[in-house]
């Protein structure tokens, strides 16, 4: 996987925009971060999962998924590790983020749009 794709996948989600933010790009979705690029260092992306969300996939992929350090980690920020990582379940994670983070109105209206 390459930053460009994961960048791809995030942007497909409906009303995801690329900002940037402490000098790496993120996606946003209702001007909140669901996800980003080059953290913790290049060749990495953070998704913002639940605790619950994070431990399914860390048993899931171990070796693409860890939890980012610290505070942030525990609370579902997990790290993705893009050399090793799928295009199927990184979809579903990117997904899952976008979901935690949107407004409920969208995620609804997408739910219907997925149904």
């Amino acid at each position: 996987m390459t930053a460009a794709q994961f960048r791809k996948i995030a942007l497909r989600l409906p009303e995801a925009v690329e900002s940037a933010h402490m000098s790496h790009p993120d996606f946003r979705v209702g001007g909140k971060v669901f996800a980003s690029l080059g953290y913790p260092e290049e060749g990495w992306g953070m998704v913002k999962l639940t605790p619950e969300q994070q431990q399914l996939v860390l048993d899931a992929e171990p070796l693409m998924f860890q939890p980012a350090k610290g505070a942030w980690g525990k609370g579902g920020a997990t790290c993705v590790a893009l050399k090793v990582a799928k295009a199927k379940p990184l979809t579903a994670v990117l997904t899952a983020a976008w979901r935690n983070t949107a407004p409920k109105a969208l995620v609804r209206a997408f739910d219907v749009e997925e149904a």
